[in-house]
This record gives C-alpha cells, structure tokens and sequence, in this order.
C-alpha cells in the first residue's frame, strides 16, 4: 500500500538544515522562500515548457502550493513583459506568455550553464591550458556601453586582472564580441589568447585562479549547502521505503526552496575547470545532492494534477548518466607555465 503524507515531507524537500545540525526535519526554512521577487521570479521561469512558453493557469496553480500570492505572481509576469522577455496572449489565467528573442536567450543561457556545470564535473571538457583575455579602453562618453561590458565579462565567468582587463579559462571570443558590438563598444575591446599569464609574479594556473576568482569563498557557500540540504535524500529515501508518496503541499514548496538555496550558489560561480579548483571541489557535491534529490523526489511525486515545476531541469536531469557525478576527479595535468604574459 502505498501512502501519501504531508506535514512531515514538507521537511524532507524543503531541507530545514538537518545534515549538519541533526535538527529534525520539519517545514521549509523560515527564510528558504522570502517574500521577495526572486523566489516567484524563479518559479515562473520554472514553468516555462519546452518551447518557452509560460501557461498563466500553471504559474498559478503551482504559486499557491508555493505560498506564493496571486498578485506576486502577476506583478512578476507583467516585469518579464516590461522587460521584453515575453509577449501575452490572451487574459488572466487563459493567456499564454511567449517568450521573444531575448526570453529564448535568456532561458537558453539558464539551460547551457547548467549542462557546462555538470559536463565539468563529469570531467568532459578537458581545460587546454589557455588564458583568454579581452581589454578595453572605452571613454567616459560610453560609459553605459562600458558598464554593459564589464557586466557581461562578469556574467560569463571572466575575473578582473586589473582596470579593463579580463580573463576567462574559457573560449569566450564569440560572446565577448558579439556582447561589444551590441553594446557599441566594439572599437575599443582588444581580444587575445595565451598559454602563459603572470599576475603579480604568479603563474601557476591553480594558483592564480584561487588569486583572480574567490573560489574559498564560494567553497564556504556551496559546503554550506551540502550541510543544510544534506538530509533531503535520506528522508526520501525512508519515504520510498514505506512506500510513502510525496505531495505537491510538500513537493512543490520544497524544490522552490531547494533550487533558490543552489541558486544563490550558483550565479556566482564562474564554473572554472576542474583543473583550476582545489579538490574536492563542493560545487560538485553540490549538484550531485540536488540532481539525486530531484530523481528520488520525482519518483516518489503523488501526481495531483498540478503541472510539473522546473521541468527543462527534469530533462536535463533524465540526461545525465545515473551517479554520473560519483567518480573522483582525475589526476591533474601539470600545467605550471614559465614566463610571463604574451
């Protein structure tokens, strides 16, 4: 028989910090879901389908299990449209959100670093040992298009060497010059590559990313969540042994929690190369808590009807190979370099 219980998953999704601290699991964190924006921001993002697009009924369907208020979630759908990201069709809880050009942008760019987060930790993408820098000297009458720019480096994971130059571990031309052209500021941004960089007399790779990123502080953030979502998976998992179903009372609220405490993480990683991070890097274990707990969650989901949240996340996580992120990081290669900046 299989049962279906809700006061006591709502702790299990939710994660109220029991890993570390052995408190019991009970409902969500008091601040897991803020009366802020971000949280009803996320989840309509959440609800975008395959296409893009966004039903306004299964925003709200899924907002009230949320705690999330009826007037949250239409203030947060007009901004995306104030911001050119969607287009409405129809009204009320009959329209259907579209997203434009720059939606689709947007919610590919969610996609694409999420696959680069776990394709690194699956020790995929090999780093080649190569700098990529982009430098600009863009006048005080540019000054939005300057700020564009250095947002964007920011955006893509590039770290300040100094006053108007940037590095990334990752092929970044494209982006960075399509990023100055739309932003008109091509004329000023110089693009070069190189194999050996030294800044301040450093230039072991290891060493100069711990120098260039706060990678001990992003560390610090992501064990942090390990500890506090840590018995997410072994009540689950007591759950699944009972043959107990999870609701969406419990479900719903407790992936939203879940995915803003990872997100918080997450944005501010510049997803370097494994060879560029001390190890054990928690980044991975990070993810591997929330992709095993989203499987097992979803395994054990009483389907009430309500439609699915976060489901390009879901597809990304049927992709990836089961336990894909268990093995150990391999060996480093030694990429100690000689000499200075070319």
């Amino acid at each position: 028989m299989t049962r279906t219980t809700g006061e006591d998953a709502t702790g299990a999704v939710a994660g109220a910090a029991a890993g570390a601290s052995g408190r019991p699991l009970a409902g969500p964190p008091a601040d897991a879901i803020s009366d802020g924006d971000l949280p009803t921001r996320m989840l309509v993002f959440g609800m975008a389908r395959h296409d893009g697009s966004i039903p306004a009924a299964d925003v709200f369907a899924v907002a009230e299990a949320c705690q999330r208020s009826a007037e949250q979630v239409r203030s947060c759908l007009r901004r995306l449209v104030g911001e050119g990201l969607f287009e409405r069709d129809g009204v009320g809880q009959r329209a259907l959100y579209r997203p434009t050009d720059a939606g689709l942008r947007a919610l590919g760019a969610i996609g694409a670093r999420a696959l680069r987060a776990h394709a690194q930790d699956a020790a995929r993408h090999d780093w080649d040992g190569r700098w990529h820098l982009a430098a600009f000297a863009i006048p005080e009458s540019r000054r939005t298009g300057r700020d564009g720019l250095r947002d964007h480096l920011g955006l893509l994971g590039g770290a300040a060497v100094h006053n108007g130059l940037y590095v990334s571990p990752h092929p970044w031309d494209k982006d960075v010059q399509a990023a100055a052209e739309a932003l008109g500021v091509a004329e000023h941004v110089t693009l070069a590559v190189t194999d050996e960089l030294a800044v301040g007399g450093e230039t072991e790779p290891t060493a100069l990313a711990a120098q260039l990123w706060p990678l001990a502080a992003l560390a610090e953030r992501y064990q942090a969540f390990v500890d506090r979502w840590s018995g997410v998976l072994d009540h689950l998992g007591t759950m699944q042994q009972q043959h107990e179903q999870l609701p969406d009372s419990a479900y719903l609220p407790g992936a939203l929690a879940m995915g803003l405490a990872y997100r918080d993480c997450f944005d501010a990683d510049p997803l370097l190369p494994g060879e560029l991070l001390p190890q054990p890097w928690p980044g991975r274990a990070a993810r591997d808590l929330l992709v095993s707990s989203r499987r097992l969650a979803l395994r054990i989901r009483a389907d009430d009807g309500r439609p699915a949240l976060f489901a390009a996340f879901n597809d990304l996580v049927d992709a990836l190979p089961s336990g894909e992120g268990a093995a150990p990081a391999g060996p480093r290669p030694d990429r100690r370099r000689r000499g200075g900046a070319s």
